[in-house]
């Protein structure tokens, strides 16, 4: 009797908590939701079936986050806390870079981001863009592990790796190359890969005992975000930028029932591939359990119960974006750049950025980590509306290149630079958290509705969308690092301004 109150009060407690993240969903959505509303029924009228597709898809997406956030807190941070403790603990080089290789190359293959970019990239398999992104956030995974172990400042890495990126970029790469070079580091951190990663480096830093220990847990995403983008330009040697870019197919039913055989339809197809994609996570995590970690039965249970949630959550996230908000996001895109003031589509690119980044999943549970880590000194107020500005200003830019074709080299070598340069004036730990945020904010919904958008209006104004239009999740991934830095910076005055002055000793003697 005891077992049985004992576990209804367990799912009541479960209930709960699932409640609260889907109202912590829906808060997200409803902005972008509300916008998307407001422009087809003033500026760029959408069909009904779209329209209709694009809001069913948004109650999916609502129901989806709610579901992977919990299994995020269930499951993926507590797996990569033990595995990154194991690691750290065996104290053994090899097996730190072999384990942290490994660990990158399974959790990218999983990420259903980087299959998503993968499909809209011309000219390259897929199979072949993935392989290449998946090693290279192996490689800087070990890397990164290793540099919390050896404690190396992480500015001199960033600014080593991103050199490495900007020489590449600037004197070996074809122009044509450089935007999806650029997008692979963006989508490769997203809501699979980041509570993975995080937890890892918490897992790694949790055996050292200095002060220092949990901000140098920060910066694995930052890192792991440079080595997709320094594989792709390499594979760019090899696989040249080319064949024809493909629209995304708009939805059409004639009535309800059509409506609704398209999203049943879709369902099976996208639970499968995030039953692939999560098939080597779980896979990793028995192995290491059987041979190594011995977790507690009650333990165990809890964790194949959060990646129960994470494969529905991400089966219907998936589902919603991909079937709802990324043909809407294509049409609107043609719409607004078919209008007599095309202008029109900097504002309003910048308006649906500062309110899409709350949409994405990885960016709760970075706001959650930094306002634990930091206890409460980093609010995560503070965190969303740095991000909110950089993200708008980013799609503003993008939308600007989506215009006039001005190379993406012009706009992102002066933000790592400047990057770099802010790195030595603002706190360590808010140049982590920076870097880090940039690839969690180029999650998802920025690789399925902000690319589509694009693409739909570098279609409508004849552009070539290779160029033109793939770069912005690059530019999503890129601002935060400036306007978090900026954040540090303002704070580190802040403390300044408010330390209190010494006390003349003649005074006291008084």
């Amino acid at each position: 009797m005891s077992r049985f109150v004992r576990w209804r009060g367990q799912l009541g407690h479960t209930k709960t908590v699932l409640g609260e993240k889907v109202r912590e969903a829906l808060a997200s959505v409803l902005p972008i939701t509300a916008i998307v509303l407001v422009l087809c029924f003033t500026v760029s009228p959408l069909p009904a079936d779209i329209l209709l597709a694009f809001l069913l898809g948004a109650v999916l997406l609502i129901t989806g986050m709610g579901f992977f956030t919990l299994g995020a807190d269930l499951a993926m941070t507590p797996i990569g806390e033990q595995l990154g403790s194991y690691i750290a603990r065996s104290r053994k080089l090899p097996f730190m870079v072999a384990g942290g290789f490994l660990t990158g190359v399974i959790v990218t293959v999983s990420e259903p981001d980087l299959q998503v970019l993968a499909a809209q990239v011309p000219g390259i398999p897929n199979g072949v863009l993935v392989g290449a992104v998946a090693a290279g956030v192996g490689v800087f995974l070990a890397a990164a592990l290793l540099r919390i172990l050896v404690q190396v400042p992480l500015q001199w890495m960033l600014i080593a790796a991103y050199g490495a990126v900007l020489l590449l970029a600037a004197f070996f790469v074809p122009r044509d190359f450089l935007a999806v070079a650029f997008d692979s580091g963006g989508v490769t951190t997203g809501p699979m890969t980041v509570p993975f990663i995080m937890a890892l480096g918490l897992g790694v830093s949790s055996i050292r005992s200095d002060r220092s220990a949990a901000q140098d847990s920060f910066g694995l995403v930052a890192l792991c975000s440079v080595g997709p983008i320094l594989a792709v330009l390499l594979l760019a040697l090899r696989y040249p930028a080319s064949g024809s870019y493909v629209s995304a197919a708009l939805p059409r039913a004639a009535d309800s029932r059509e409506l609704g055989g398209l999203f049943l339809t879709a369902v099976p197809a996208y639970a499968w591939e995030v039953l692939k994609s999560l098939f080597p996570i779980a896979a990793f995590f028995a192995l290491f359990q059987a041979a190594a970690l011995r977790l507690k039965r009650k333990k165990v249970l809890k964790i194949l119960v959060g990646i129960l949630y994470t494969y529905i959550g991400l089966s219907l996230f998936l589902t919603g974006v991909n079937v709802g908000f990324l043909p809407a996001g294509s049409y609107l895109g043609r719409q607004i750049a078919a209008l007599p003031a095309k202008w029109l589509l900097a504002p309003i690119g910048m308006l649906m950025g500062w309110f899409i980044v709350q949409a994405e999943p990885a960016v709760h549970v970075l706001n959650k980590q930094v306002e634990e880590i930091t206890a409460g000194a980093i609010p995560g107020g503070a965190m969303r509306a740095s991000l909110s500005i950089g993200v708008a200003l980013s799609v503003g830019l993008a939308m600007v290149r989506v215009l006039t074709g001005i190379s993406i080299f012009w706009f992102l070598a002066p933000g790592y630079l400047l990057a770099a340069a802010l790195s030595f004036c603002v706190p360590e730990i808010f140049t982590s958290i920076a870097f880090d945020s940039g690839g969690v904010a180029s999650g998802p919904m920025t690789a399925t509705f902000l690319l589509p958008f694009a693409a739909g209006a570098c279609e409508a104004l004849g552009g070539n969308v290779v160029t033109d239009a793939f770069g912005v999740v690059a530019m999503v991934a890129m601002t935060p690092l400036l306007t978090i830095q900026l954040l540090g910076f303002a704070y580190q005055r802040k403390r300044m301004e408010t330390k209190p002055e010494p006390v003349d000793e003649e005074i006291i003697e008084l």
